[in-house]
């Protein structure tokens, strides 16, 4: 990219002597860049024990909660009011560094966990979970942001692949810790026992952040101020998808009045907040962050309803349902690594689409281990291929983001990307969240307090199918918007 070369120049002219001897190619753990690639990468290594171990833990939670019927809300809590935090930390990074916003983010995120874990009620749940988006809004953007300003676009893929890979372990580790201390010493210990590994990225990332990548673009240019506009626009868009989802939990006539009042503040927030032909996927940057929303909306809420699933309609331990997903992060991390390979850029285009079939296959499928003659591995098995596909799909759209945008762009355009992708979390699963409820979800709930029969505990199916198949058909959608990513010649 064009745009980002100057600043490659910058790094390498940087490590050449006064001699003339040539400069051999560094990776992301050469000597330049291994202090903050562990540190980054250890970022999200906290994330990704935060996303295993409480997805593993929150059916348990919502059931001795009295929340069955508000599950989804405590998914969608967490991605709404990160999108208010998604654009103030473009802003910010771009005007001011990235530091300040990835401190102050893990900050949050630490703090959205202990106010879950010493919930009294679903509401309070769901208050901490707000919290945890914040912080998680501001720490995604100020990592897209260190990643432009620090590292040449050679090895850009091999860093994404490498935040791939930091799930592998959390994955496999996850589940299982938090399903054994979920069953033998209670949930609540999994909200606050991750705080403390909160330690370890800030020991290792701050300082190397701040060495390579810790101030404004131009340091000499007086800070521009920020803009009001955007950030009222940020919080049009936070408030608009949270009357949504009240709607979409209270299926009433009535109900109408948020909708109408959310859907009035949404729509000119993402038309100011998204790159101009985003919405009909203009080639390019406007359809790959389209895309990034498809994807990750449609997978990550049909995984959502996972281990609820098999929890309440096949009897599995929180243990087991955890680990029904433990595989997709070694997949992922597959997808994500082949997508690294400078052999394959040519191929990107082809390689997301069929990325986003393999997504379309796995949402599909999976709700087949309804039928109990379905054996509960087979959704293991389907959902590690959709979480290949994943991993080709989420990693190209980030190299392709950074591709697409001028360093003093960064913030904003990370912020775009992000904001599509939680926005997209954040009404699809107040949409899946409605019809889960309205077809006896909330009776799921009493089913796995024992408080209905056995017969009603296979009545409700329909329940789990309704959330499936419109994210397998938003999925289908995005295999078309994989194929316009690509600029033509």
């Amino acid at each position: 990219m064009t745009a980002l070369e100057p600043r490659e120049a910058e790094v390498t002219a940087a490590l050449v002597e006064t001699t003339t001897a040539p400069v051999p190619a560094e990776g992301v753990l050469g000597r330049t860049y291994r202090a903050l690639s562990i540190g980054i990468v250890s970022v999200v290594l906290l994330i990704a024990f935060e996303a295993t171990a409480v997805g593993t833990a929150m059916p348990v939670a919502a059931r001795e909660l009295h929340g069955i019927p508000l599950y989804a809300f405590a998914f969608s809590a967490y991605f709404t009011t990160s999108l208010l935090a998604m654009v103030l930390s473009g802003q910010w990074a771009d005007r001011r560094g990235p530091l300040a916003p990835l401190a102050t983010g893990i900050g949050a995120f630490g703090a959205g966990l202990l106010l879950s874990g010493t919930a009294g009620g679903m509401w309070t749940f769901i208050l901490g979970r707000a919290v945890q988006g914040i912080g998680g809004g501001l720490v995604i953007v100020a990592l897209y942001v260190v990643i432009g300003r620090a590292y040449p676009e050679r090895i850009r893929p091999g860093i994404m692949a490498a935040f791939s890979a930091a799930w592998i372990v959390p994955s496999v580790v996850g589940p299982v810790a938090s399903g054994t201390v979920t069953e033998h010493l209670g949930w609540r210990w999994v909200f606050v026992g991750i705080p403390v590994l909160i330690l370890l990225p800030l020991g290792l990332a701050l300082p190397a952040i701040r060495r390579m990548a810790g101030g404004p673009v131009d340091a000499e240019a007086a800070a521009e101020p920020f803009d009001g506009r955007r950030l009222r626009l940020a919080l049009g868009i936070s408030a608009g998808a949270g009357l949504l989802q009240y709607a979409g939990q209270e299926l009433r006539w009535l109900s109408l009045v948020p909708a109408l009042a959310g859907a009035a503040l949404l729509v000119p927030a993402v038309r100011g907040l998204l790159p101009r032909g985003t919405l009909r996927a203009a080639r390019g940057l406007p359809a790959v962050i389209l895309l990034r929303g498809m994807a990750a909306g449609s997978f990550i809420v049909a995984e959502s309803f996972v281990p609820l699933m098999l929890v309440t309609q096949r009897g599995l331990s929180p243990t087991l349902a955890g680990l029904s997903l433990a595989a997709g992060g070694l997949t992922w991390a597959l997808g994500s690594w082949v997508l690294a390979r400078p052999r394959l850029e040519s191929h990107r285009g082809g390689l997301m689409v069929a990325g986003m079939v393999l997504v379309t296959l796995a949402i599909v499928a999976a709700p087949s281990v309804l039928i109990d003659s379905i054996p509960v591995w087979t959704l293991a098995a389907v959902w590690g291929v959709g979480c290949f596909g994943m991993g080709i799909v989420i990693a190209s759209t980030s190299v392709l983001l950074l591709k697409l945008s001028a360093p003093q762009d960064a913030g904003a355009n990370s912020a775009a990307l992000q904001i599509s992708d939680g926005l997209s979390n954040a009404l699809l699963l107040a949409a899946g969240g409605a019809a889960f409820a309205a077809l006896g979800g909330g009776a799921v709930g009493a089913v796995a307090h024992g408080a209905v029969g056995s017969e009603a505990a296979v009545a409700h199916p329909g329940a789990f199918v309704v959330v499936f198949m419109p994210m397998a058909a938003v999925a289908l959608a995005g295999v078309w918007v994989a194929s316009r990513v690509r600029v033509k010649p």
